[in-house]
């Protein structure tokens, strides 16, 4: 078996986590690969987190973003969220069930073939022109290169070919469930518990009142952007692709979803962590 481990960069506390699980995993007799710039951290030998999809468990020491950090290199591979006190919606296991949590799933792997696991949706952006994003854990986001009065986008958002609505904006987002608890909130979007199979669309600053709206997982979301030189189409806050306008961006639920390993985390006692 092969586990690889993420901790958050800048966090010693992750760091010595990370090697204590490092530890047992190699006690176990488990190859155990550690992202580089924790290596570094800890005088261990370093992997690029890109390379994480040759894993059988990545574990995520860690907030949400290590998490995503984490997801994107490890594509398909189930992830294991360690919570340092942050939010967690994606991460269940405390620091100090960390080393043991990761232990049981090993054994779990080495008596059955797998880790226990929960899938979470992802939503991909492709453009006209041929170009697309890595698949997105909580949002993609299109909107204009700057923020506020006088800036943004003119945008129409179909669902499935009909319009939904034309307006000025500062974007549109498309989150998942998962995602809902973040960018989407905060903007202005709904809670959407992670068992339900949707997308939600949600306007940012729009000039007209949008409604956020939640469409079926297999929709297919299309954004006309116009109205400026340029937009900005990111996926998690990360990726991005700078297009010329006008344009149209394709959103779809992604393929192939992430996966989300170990215990489930309780949805509505970390929504309290919000207030």
């Amino acid at each position: 078996m092969r586990v690889g481990i993420v901790a958050q960069r800048g966090n010693d506390r992750a760091a010595y986590l990370a090697a204590d699980v490092r530890e047992m995993l190699v006690d176990e007799g488990v190859d155990a690969w550690v992202d580089a710039a924790t290596a570094t951290e800890i005088d261990v030998p370093g992997r690029d987190v890109g390379e994480f999809d040759a894993c059988d468990l990545v574990v995520s020491i860690g907030g949400d973003g290590t998490f995503l950090f984490a997801a994107r290199g490890a594509e398909s591979v189930p992830v294991l969220g360690v919570n340092l006190g942050e939010v967690g919606f994606l991460n269940a296991v405390k620091p100090a069930d960390a080393v043991e949590a990761v232990r049981r799933e090993v054994e779990r792997y080495e008596t059955e073939g797998t880790v226990r696991f929960r899938e979470a949706p992802r939503v991909v952006a492709s453009g006209e022109r041929g170009w697309s994003l890595p698949p997105a854990l909580n949002e993609v986001a299109v909107q204009g290169e700057q923020r506020g009065h006088g800036q943004g986008v003119d945008v129409e958002v179909r669902v499935d070919g009909s319009l939904y609505e034309a307006m000025h904006a500062d974007g549109v987002l498309v989150a998942t469930p998962t995602g809902s608890t973040a960018y989407n909130l905060s903007e202005g979007g709904p809670l959407v518990q992670p068992g339900v199979r949707g997308l939600v669309v949600t306007g940012m600053c729009a000039a007209e009142a949008m409604p956020s709206l939640v469409v079926p997982h297999d929709s297919e979301v299309t954004v006309r952007a116009d109205g400026a030189d340029h937009a900005v189409v990111s996926s998690d806050g990360s990726n991005e692709e700078r297009v010329d306008l006008p344009t149209t961006v394709t959103l779809r639920t992604a393929e192939e979803p992430a996966r989300v390993a170990g215990p489930d985390s309780d949805f509505f006692r970390a929504l309290s962590k919000l207030e």
